[in-house]
Order: structure tokens, then C-alpha cells, then sequence
């Protein structure tokens, strides 16, 4: 094979790698779509985002980081209807672990049912979101599937997780990426609540620790 032919190859291969191994595959939240996450939000942003009010909004920004939807939907629900806590989710929400989430927080998710559930849970554990998309776009088509994976995240690897996943955690920033990287390896978590400790409250230590693993 002469040189020409051998670098059209190599194009060709490159190309049907990135269809089905996108670049930023692997970062760890998905790809999002203007969704806010109310436990970093902005309180100007919040304000914008019916059906919050002032007085919600200050709830909220009193009570966060939340631990998950759930906390946040327990105490949202007590002000707002089901069908107004189904559109402010098409606007807000705090990010689902696709590998643990509970039947209850998947359902959580505007327009997902039981049986999208059942093909949640069917295909773990999900190790990029190549898979999550591969597997989830047998039931819907690729709009769809990408407006449920802006719900999710997938835990990266404290010790391996480039830049670009790092820093796809929700508010996480340049100076805080330097710190997760300071400590590698770590070997217990643990270690990883001690010393990003030195820099965050406990409940904001725990809001990072639910985007990572060992």
C-alpha cells in the first residue's frame, strides 16, 4: 500500500472512530443544554427561571449545596405543584449518577417513565457516554438523547480524570482542579474529604465527592 492510500486509511478510521467514540465522550457530566444546576446557580439566574420566585429562590440558596434532586424536590414540592416541578426541571436540576440513581430520582427527569427507566438501569455500569448513547439510542432518537444526558453524570476517576472531565463538575473552577490534582494518588476517599477540606465546608466537599470515585 503506497503512502496516499495508507494516509485515506488512516482518515477513514479515524473518522468512524470519533462517530462512535465522540471527542469529550468520556467527560463526566453530559454534554448540557442550558441547564442550570440550582446548587451553583447564580441567584440572578434563578430569579429568571419560572416558576421560582424571590421567596423560593432564597430557600434555596439557604439551604445549598443539596445532596441530590431529591432533597431539592422535597422541599420544592411542598411550594409547587407536580406539573409546575416538572417544567422548572426542564430548566433546573441537580445531576443524576447514571450508575446509582434511584428509581426515584430517574423519575425526577421531565418525560422519563418506567420503561425509560428499566433501559437506564439495564445497561450499567456505564463507563463513557459513547455507551450511554449507543445503548439509550435504540429506544429514542439523538435529540432525545442528548436532552436526557444533560440530567446525568458519570463518576470519574480521581486519579486518572483529565482537565476537561475535572472540570465538568458543576462550579468547579482552575483553582479547585489544581487542588483535586495537588493530592493524586489518592487512596481512599477519605483522604480526598480531608484535604479538599483544607479549601470547601463539609457539604460542599460532599457535593464533589458524589462526581468522583476510587
Amino acid at each position: 500500500m503506497n503512502r496516499t492510500a495508507s494516509q485515506f486509511l488512516a482518515v477513514i478510521v479515524l473518522a468512524g472512530l470519533c462517530a462512535v467514540f465522540p471527542f469529550g465522550a468520556g467527560a463526566q457530566v453530559g454534554r448540557q443544554q442550558g441547564l442550570l444546576d440550582p446548587n451553583v446557580a447564580a441567584e440572578k439566574d434563578l430569579l429568571a427561571v419560572p416558576p421560582l420566585n424571590a421567596a423560593l429562590v432564597k430557600g434555596i440558596l439557604a439551604r445549598r449545596p443539596f445532596a441530590g434532586v431529591t432533597e431539592l424536590n422535597s422541599i420544592l414540592s411542598q411550594s409547587l405543584s407536580k406539573e409546575k416541578l416538572n417544567e422548572l426541571y426542564g430548566r433546573m436540576f441537580i445531576h443524576v449518577n447514571l450508575n446509582s440513581a434511584t428509581r426515584e430520582e430517574l423519575l425526577l427527569i421531565p418525560g422519563v417513565g418506567d420503561r425509560m427507566v428499566r433501559e437506564f438501569v439495564e445497561y450499567r455500569p456505564y463507563k463513557s457516554y459513547a455507551q450511554f448513547r449507543k445503548e439509550i439510542g435504540k429506544y429514542v432518537d439523538q435529540k432525545e438523547v442528548a436532552r436526557l444526558e444533560q440530567y446525568t453524570f458519570i463518576p470519574i476517576n480521581l486519579n486518572t480524570a483529565s482537565d476537561e472531565d475535572i472540570l465538568s463538575i458543576p462550579g468547579l473552577g482552575q483553582r479547585m482542579l489544581r487542588e483535586f490534582k495537588e493530592y493524586r494518588p489518592y487512596k481512599t476517599l477519605e483522604q480526598f474529604r480531608k484535604e479538599i477540606g483544607k479549601y470547601v465546608s463539609p457539604k460542599e466537599v460532599a457535593r464533589l465527592e458524589r462526581y468522583v470515585t476510587l
